[in-house]
């Protein structure tokens, strides 16, 4: 998820209040960040090319923009799940939509999430927030819907041609946030930035388990416990305050085991994948607007700039030798888009 800010649409003018509270986020990851040791190169964001023919950033030959979004329209993309076929579903973090991304970047959104009541405020972000995608092999979709009202917060269910509908309530005082597969698809493991827990929830829904719930995940300020993984019998979450990605493993009983600190030095990541069987990952590292190249010894690298298109990267994805990566421009607000990168 995002160092973002909401979009609190009672109040002040939009450009006024998304400045006034980016500027609130950056200056929370600032003071994460301070005296962080890092092994990432410098991120080169003010060399950003832009076309002559489109006003957007040039990315480098080995980069494509797959589609530029509708920023006026809130299709600002949050977290991404691959399609058969070369499509892409996404959640739009603030507009409470769910969007089908075709290979040739057309927009289909597939469903709008209720209003929550009046009153209503998420915890952290204000706003209504729509956080991680998960896809079935069936064509189901799962997501996360945060309201801050108990009525609709937790584990949403879209089944093709169906309309989206709650399966698992979470805590109305919490932010739901990254999502994934267990093995076989039978369960979902569930990241809450601010509870600083990792939920285990049955694909069919029902009651959630606090499956992890340690130090290592909680906030440092702003959010903790951000994207998730399941891969070589662990649940693997980065912290996005801490700046860190965590192994946690799962243990014959289905329990959680201790905590191990994999890398450190990345404040602000977000979401992350893995590019193959082994244990290097890519990482979306959002406000300082870079993909780092994590490596299992925890070293990490920048591979993507804004230099290559980047907005603010919130979650990627590997198909084959491409990347895709979202980016909803949440500090940039300029031009929230799907990218794809070929993988070295």
């Amino acid at each position: 998820m995002p160092a973002t800010r909401p979009f609190p649409t009672r109040s002040l003018p939009t450009r006024r209040r998304t400045g006034l509270l980016a500027a609130a986020v950056a200056a929370a990851l600032a003071a994460v960040s301070a005296g962080s040791a890092t092994t990432a190169s410098a991120t080169p964001t003010s060399a950003t090319a832009v076309s002559a023919t489109t006003g957007h950033a040039a990315p480098r030959p080995h980069v494509r923009f797959v589609a530029h979004l509708d920023l006026a329209g809130g299709q600002r993309p949050e977290n991404i799940a691959l399609e058969p076929g070369g499509g892409t579903v996404v959640t739009f973090a603030f507009s409470r939509q769910v969007a089908r991304i075709a290979p040739d970047g057309t927009v289909r959104v597939l469903a709008t999430l209720p209003e929550p009541p009046a009153g209503s405020a998420t915890p952290v972000l204000s706003s209504p927030f729509l956080g991680g995608i998960v896809r079935a092999h069936d064509g189901t979709l799962y997501f996360l819907y945060a309201t801050g009202s108990g009525d609709l917060t937790g584990l949403w269910r879209l089944r093709p041609g169906g309309t989206p509908h709650r399966i698992a309530a979470l805590p109305a005082g919490g932010l739901p946030n990254g999502l994934a597969f267990g093995a076989g698809e039978r369960e979902l493991y569930i990241t809450d930035s601010v509870l600083g827990t990792v939920w285990r929830v049955p694909v069919t829904g029902g009651t959630p388990t606090r499956w992890a719930a340690t130090p290592e995940l909680a906030p440092a300020g702003f959010l903790g416990a951000n994207g998730v993984k399941i891969h070589h019998g662990a649940a693997w979450v980065t912290n996005l305050d801490r700046g860190t990605v965590l192994r946690v493993p799962i243990t014959r009983r289905g329990t959680a085991g201790p905590v191990e600190t994999r890398a450190t030095g990345l404040a602000g990541i977000d979401d992350f994948a893995f590019t193959g069987r082994g244990d290097t990952l890519l990482a979306a590292v959002n406000e300082p607007n870079v993909i780092a190249l994590v490596r299992p010894d925890g070293t990490h690298r920048t591979v993507l700039t804004g230099a290559d298109g980047l907005q603010n990267p919130t979650s990627l994805a590997v198909r084959g030798g491409t990347v895709l990566v979202a980016g909803g421009a949440y500090f940039t607000d300029q031009d929230p888009n799907l990218l794809a990168a070929r993988l070295r």
